[in-house]
């Protein structure tokens, strides 16, 4: 029998070192970035029955509130790789979304990350909208139905980006008559 050295087991084995250090570096590192498994969820209070007049913009206070030990990125990241905290509605006909008011962001650094302080949200915080129901809105009750984007984070590491339901009623209720003043009276004694 002919016995030479396998040196293809060898080649196979010192090329597959490098490609599974290299893949398992990989793994750690998007590890650190995000975590698998079950994301803490942020709530919503309940938002109260709001009366908008028609042909006026009116503000509707979202209340959210992020679980203990954890915190999302403010709408306003200080870094374009940090996924910001975004409110999407979409409104029914003839009911334009104004303007959204987010909070400002608490600057906070963190153990994975102590020498840059990252602006992010954490207990409850409040997200205003501005509802305008245009003058040609039938008075009633309208559902507004939208969604928050997030990402949940805690001190070591942040999980996958989450969605949640967001929803409120407005009433819309006609624009009060136009007040009409008596014509000015002559000051003369007319017999």
């Amino acid at each position: 029998m002919n016995r030479r050295p396998n040196y293809r087991g060898k080649m196979e084995a010192s090329t597959r070192w490098p490609l599974f250090f290299i893949a398992s570096v990989l793994v750690a590192i998007n590890g650190v970035a995000q975590v698998p498994g079950k994301a803490p969820t942020v709530s919503i209070a309940a938002v109260p029955l709001t009366t908008a007049q028609r042909a006026q913009a009116t503000m509707v206070n979202l209340n959210f509130r992020v679980p203990p030990g954890y915190h999302i990125n403010s709408n306003t990241p200080k870094s374009e790789f940090l996924i910001p905290t975004a409110l999407k509605m979409d409104l029914p006909t003839d009911i334009i979304l104004g303007k959204i008011q987010y909070p400002a962001g608490e600057d906070a650094s963190f153990p994975f990350s102590p020498d840059e302080k990252l602006s992010v949200y954490s207990g409850d915080f409040t997200i205003a909208v501005a509802v305008h129901p245009l003058q040609s809105v039938v008075p009633g009750k309208y559902v507004m139905h939208g969604v928050l984007r997030y990402q949940a984070c805690d001190n070591a590491a942040c999980y996958p980006p989450k969605t949640l339901p967001v929803s409120f009623e407005i009433k819309v209720v006609k624009e009060p008559a136009a007040h009409k003043a008596n014509p000015a009276q002559s000051p003369h004694v007319h017999n």
